[in-house]
Order: structure tokens, then C-alpha cells, then sequence
């Protein structure tokens, strides 16, 4: 029986102060999180936005790996990095900046972007070769 006292007590002492209520309205989230694109959240795009620039696209996206060459990936103004790659054509350029090649994802990243977004990132890039 004293055993059964002393589990009863630390029963009553373990539950919190306060109604149902005003625990579950201190164990409630502070705030909530809220990703692009979903309601409430940052548009991911709207009929009004403007495209992004090839440059803007660049600066954002390509410019993570591109800048310094991370995983392979040619730097931004290196006209012997890029030769191969401009030879085979912008089509094949477009496809490996669409689909992704080897340790470069899918659209670099902005899959929000549009083909022609992506485009002009890669014509920016091009056009800023020696």
C-alpha cells in the first residue's frame, strides 16, 4: 500500500499546472515554417513577374559552382574550360543545363526557372568568354 501511495503522488506531481487547454496552448509552435511556394508562403511565380536576366539567373544559381569550378564545372570565363562544351553545340549545352550532367543537378538548381531563364544563363555565360 505505501508503494501504491508513493506512485499515486508522483503521479499528481508529474502532471502539469493548468487546464487542458492552457497546456496545449503553452506546448503550442511558436511561429510556423513556410517554404516557397507554399500557401501563405512566397509566390514562386506569378503571371506579372518578370523573367529573370541571364546574369540574375547566373548570380543566383550558376554562380555557386560555377565561380570557383566546384565538382567540375567550368569557370566563368575560362575559354579553354568551355571549348569543348561550346563544340558540341548550344542544343547539347541546353540538354546537360535542363537534365543535369554528371555532379550539376537538374536546371543548376532553378527549377523554377524557365527554359528561356535558363538560356539566357547560359548565353551570359558564354557571351562573357574572351
Amino acid at each position: 500500500m505505501a508503494v501504491l501511495a508513493v506512485v499515486a503522488s508522483v503521479w499528481v506531481f508529474a502532471l502539469p499546472p493548468g487546464t487542458t487547454e492552457e497546456i496545449s496552448q503553452r506546448i503550442d509552435p511558436f511561429g510556423s515554417v513556410s517554404r516557397v511556394g507554399d500557401a501563405g508562403g512566397a509566390p514562386v511565380s506569378s503571371a506579372s513577374a518578370e523573367p529573370l536576366s541571364g546574369q540574375q539567373v547566373y548570380d543566383q544559381f550558376c554562380f555557386a559552382c560555377h565561380a570557383g569550378g566546384i565538382g567540375g564545372a567550368p569557370t566563368f570565363g575560362d575559354t579553354a574550360q568551355w571549348a569543348e562544351r561550346v563544340d558540341q553545340g548550344m542544343d547539347v549545352l541546353m540538354d546537360h543545363t535542363i537534365n543535369g550532367i554528371r555532379t550539376m543537378p537538374a536546371k543548376g538548381t532553378c527549377m523554377n526557372c524557365s527554359d528561356d531563364e535558363l538560356n539566357a544563363a547560359v548565353t551570359y555565360i558564354l557571351d562573357n568568354l574572351p
